[in-house]
């Protein structure tokens, strides 16, 4: 009688075990669907741009650089939300990387996007286009090795074009960053001059993303 009763709970235990295990990998296998499609929709939208922004050049030469905003900004506004899900896949143990260079890599590039939307005077400013330039090569050396890492096909070719060439171009990036941010002041005290608050947004998103800058730079030798 205990033997058979023994028997039976093992069986059931083994059940349970193998329940665990299959609803485990459909967990696995839809958050890395999850991941999959992300990265791609990212991919897309960066390669629409960086096509867009070269052809619109090659066409109008300088007199593209005044309208990049109007152009491409609503894609890369859409773009650099969905990179926020990449803070949420890490912080859930879905993607393998450190959360802290990340999240402000992600929210620098947000913050400094919200600068360029409130301020119209900055939107034609050829720093907007070399800043959209850089982070959209940046983002396409990032996106297909991540993309093949997910399908788990990585290749060494395409690690070492991503982490070789990403140093270069993350400093130049943080560099017109910077830039960015010097060029915006002078249209964010007026506003802040005549003013009410004591705090202004427009006074305090720049100097927020200037304490963020030494951070950003401290990020290219955390990231992994």
């Amino acid at each position: 009688m205990s033997t058979s009763y023994s028997l039976q709970s093992q069986s059931v235990i083994i059940g349970l075990r193998k329940h665990y295990n299959e609803q485990t990998g459909i967990m696995n296998c839809s958050s890395s669907l999850q991941r999959k499609e992300q990265k791609k929709e990212n991919f897309c939208g960066h390669t629409w741009i960086l096509a867009n922004n070269i052809a619109r050049f090659l066409t109008f030469g300088q007199d593209a650089l005044a309208d990049t905003f109007y152009s491409v900004g609503f894609v890369m506004s859409l773009c650099q939300l969905l990179s926020i899900l990449e803070l949420f896949h890490i912080a859930d143990g879905i993607e393998k990387a450190r959360l802290l260079p990340r999240f402000v890599q992600v929210m620098e590039k947000n913050l400094l996007l919200i600068l360029v939307i409130m301020l119209e005077e900055i939107q034609s400013k050829p720093v907007v286009y070399v800043q959209f330039f850089l982070w959209n090569i940046l983002d396409l050396l990032r996106y297909p090795h991540e993309l093949l890492c997910v399908m788990q096909t990585p290749t060494i070719t395409m690690m070492w074009t991503r982490y070789t060439l990403w140093i270069p171009l993350y400093i130049l990036s943080a560099i017109n960053e910077g830039v960015t941010i010097y060029q915006a002041l002078p249209y964010t005290e007026p506003v802040a001059s005549h003013s009410s608050s004591p705090v202004s947004t427009h006074t305090l998103l720049p100097s927020v993303l200037m304490s963020c800058l030494p951070i950003l730079v401290l990020g290219l030798f955390v990231q992994k």
